[in-house]
């Protein structure tokens, strides 16, 4: 595995102030973090503890969400720009595999035919329970073609997809959950759950998991069959509280996986209330997602993307 040198400093720009809140949301609990005592961080998890590599970065970019197809190729997107960017390998540049409607690019999630998902519209998530002007497009990463999938969401910071197709959006800067079915009908509502973020289907199609970002910090699971009903698996106290959870994943034993963007720790949640750090790591993490394939970013490894435009191997 090729190591990076050079280092990953956070470039937002002029395009911050229109279409990041959440990044300056979590950058102003990441000052509190630095100088706060790190006693009550959660404790590394058996046998864990190696320190990340850097593998790829893409200067400029505040990437959101993480995503690996078959063949190994590495897609995020930048909140900044609405650009869908692919590495093709670790130490490979990032190339522009296309661009969102609008800008403020948001989740990622496999479609059933094989087509990239791509949520929009992060810079009115704010409002997004009232206005409901982001969506879903679907993103042909062999031509870039872009067609449109689903509108009048509330926010799509976070896309998961369940075994029978339906798509889940998440709004970490308001309260609902939308939902789209098979058939592509919308439901901008389906669920309530203040600052949820990232999410993740398991693989029954029991459950959405999600992160809970800025409000009441911690990771939940909704029963899709009764989504009025979400359960707290954990929740942040103490210094903790500023954890800031982002992008989720659920590993091979279908257990939550969470960057603290807000303490860099990786963090896994083995059950109700029980919480330990896979890794520590650097700061302002969004999202993880496992490699994929033989080649490239391969299957067995969990890879991490950041607002600071890096890509670490955790």
């Amino acid at each position: 595995m090729r190591r990076i040198a050079a280092g990953c400093g956070t470039k937002a720009g002029r395009g911050l102030r229109a279409t990041a809140g959440s990044i300056v949301a979590a950058t102003a609990v990441v000052g509190a973090v630095i100088t706060a005592p790190s006693s009550s961080a959660a404790p590394l998890c058996s046998a864990s503890g190696a320190s990340p590599v850097l593998v790829a970065q893409a200067p400029g970019a505040a990437l959101e969400a993480v995503t690996v197809d078959r063949s190994g190729r590495l897609y995020a997107t930048d909140l900044l720009s609405g650009r869908i960017l692919r590495f093709d390998g670790p130490g490979s540049p990032a190339s522009v595999v296309a661009t969102v409607p609008g800008g403020g690019a948001g989740g990622l999630a496999w479609a059933p035919d094989g087509d990239l998902l791509v949520g929009y519209g992060a810079q009115t998530a704010a409002t997004g329970d009232a206005m409901r002007a982001a969506g879903i497009v679907k993103v042909n990463v062999a031509t870039g073609a872009v067609v449109p999938f689903a509108t009048g969401l509330s926010a799509a910071n976070g896309l998961a997809v369940g075994p029978d197709g339906t798509v889940y959006a998440t709004n970490d800067l308001g309260s609902l959950i939308g939902r789209v079915s098979p058939d592509g009908t919308v439901q901008a509502d389906w669920a309530t759950l203040p600052s949820a973020n990232g999410a993740a289907v398991d693989a029954d199609g029991r459950y959405l998991y999600v992160s809970r970002s800025f409000v009441d910090p911690g990771v939940s699971r909704i029963p899709v069959s009764n989504p009025s009903a979400p359960e707290s698996l954990v929740t942040f106290g103490g210094v903790d509280v500023l954890a800031i959870p982002d992008g989720l994943t659920l590993d091979g034993r279908g257990r939550p996986l969470v960057p603290a963007a807000g303490t860099g720790q990786f963090l896994r949640v083995d059950g109700p209330n029980a919480v330990c750090a896979v890794a520590n790591g650097p700061l302002l993490s969004s999202a993880v997602a496992y490699g994929a394939g033989p080649t490239g970013f391969s299957a067995g490894r969990l890879f991490r993307v950041g607002f600071d435009g890096a890509v670490f191997e955790v």
